[in-house]
């Protein structure tokens, strides 16, 4: 079966199981143990970048990137696009972005949980969802913001803005590498490859 169409079959039997669970109670262990950071990594060719999901303040958005990474959809994905300054001075923001691309076609879109609710912010190293100009149109795509992204906050210049679910707790060095990494406009030449992302034991 097509991976895609595996993890597509996947997320649908999570999202009924999350959907299940919402009806319960949850017991003060479980909500203790849903609180704690979940760390991945993301081993990419330019070297390993570890994020920290916020899985208490952007629940729906952090569980989302989990899925693909439990069911290893971001294997063999890539961080395609970089927006720099230096190449791009008019730019409002700096980042890198990755995902799945055109694979991420037919992925069912999850809800946007703005930064004015979930109290997180578009800052240097923070982790967010990319989308269309849709706000409830994120599936797979992701940013990691270099320096102050506010542009990218909701209530900014463009409306809902875009969710914040976590932040680099390791790697910021392979970022900026990525970063400043060959480009054509904001297309990364090559891509860098994301070898593998799992999860791993938070760092202290």
């Amino acid at each position: 079966m097509h991976p895609t169409r595996l993890a597509l079959r996947a997320w649908a039997a999570v999202a009924l199981l999350a959907l299940v669970a919402t009806a319960l109670p949850l017991h003060p262990a479980q909500a203790d143990q849903s609180a704690r950071p979940l760390d991945v990594a993301l081993e990419t060719s330019a070297g390993t970048i570890v994020v920290r999901l916020d899985v208490e303040h952007a629940p729906l958005t952090a569980r989302n990137f989990l899925h693909y990474v439990d069911t290893h959809a971001y294997d063999g994905a890539t961080f395609y696009r970089t927006v720099n300054k230096r190449s791009e001075p008019e730019a409002s923001i700096e980042v890198i972005q990755g995902g799945l691309g055109s694979r991420a076609t037919g992925l069912p879109p999850i809800p946007l949980e703005p930064t004015n609710r979930s109290g997180l912010r578009n800052t240097d190293g923070a982790l967010a969802m990319a989308r269309t100009t849709d706000p409830n149109s994120a599936t797979t795509e992701f940013f990691i913001d270099l320096g102050n992204d506010s542009f990218l906050d909701a209530g900014g210049p463009l409306g809902p803005g875009y969710a914040v679910f976590g932040h680099v707790v390791r790697g910021m060095d392979v970022v900026r590498r990525i970063h400043d990494a060959a480009a054509a406009g904001e297309s990364l030449t090559p891509p860098i490859s994301i070898l593998h992302a799992r999860r791993v034991q938070p760092s202290r």
